[in-house]
């Protein structure tokens, strides 16, 4: 199963780098969807990654709406997550899917309202108490990539500690 994380405009260079992070543990493609709010190569975003962006699979994208017109929705597995989600992530049968796009938006936003209305049906959230406004964007990837791991068996991930090599 191929996995994509794509932010949306993300504002925060700390969590871009922790995403990398997970992302390159897992395998899974980061797409940054621009304008960023910093650059890829400022020392908070490295520092967060440290020695994984050479184990990164990155692809940069103009702005959202080039990513729609390339990976279309209506084409492809694609959910957009986002605290007014219809469903819940963990609801989503990823277990069959060949390949998945995972939306995420801005730290201060989220993702546009007419694409959320539009796609509704393909919209999911990450349950939490009321009258809290989210969670924190990295780990709320790492949620909703590791649930999908999960459901596919953490296919291709090491499940073994090398640390207890006999277990």
């Amino acid at each position: 199963m191929k996995l994509n994380i794509v932010l949306v405009e993300p504002e925060i260079p700390q969590n871009t780098g922790n995403i990398a992070r997970t992302c390159a543990a897992i395998g899974a493609k980061l797409h940054l969807v621009h304008p960023l709010g910093f650059s890829i190569s400022e020392k908070q975003v490295k520092r967060a990654g440290l020695d994984y962006w050479d184990k990164l699979d990155i692809e940069e994208h103009m702005s959202f709406s080039k990513f729609l017109e390339k990976y279309k929705p209506e084409e492809n597995n694609m959910f957009f997550i986002t605290t007014k989600g219809k469903n819940c992530y963990s609801d989503i049968d990823y277990s069959k899917l060949n390949e998945v796009f995972v939306l995420f938006g801005k730290e201060t936003k989220g993702l546009p309202e007419d694409t959320l209305k539009r796609y509704l049906d393909k919209t999911a959230r990450i349950p939490m108490r009321e009258h809290l406004r989210s969670l924190n964007l990295s780990n709320s990837v790492a949620i909703v990539a590791y649930e999908i791991f999960r459901q596919n068996k953490f296919d291709d991930l090491q499940e073994i500690s090398d640390y207890f090599p006999n277990r």
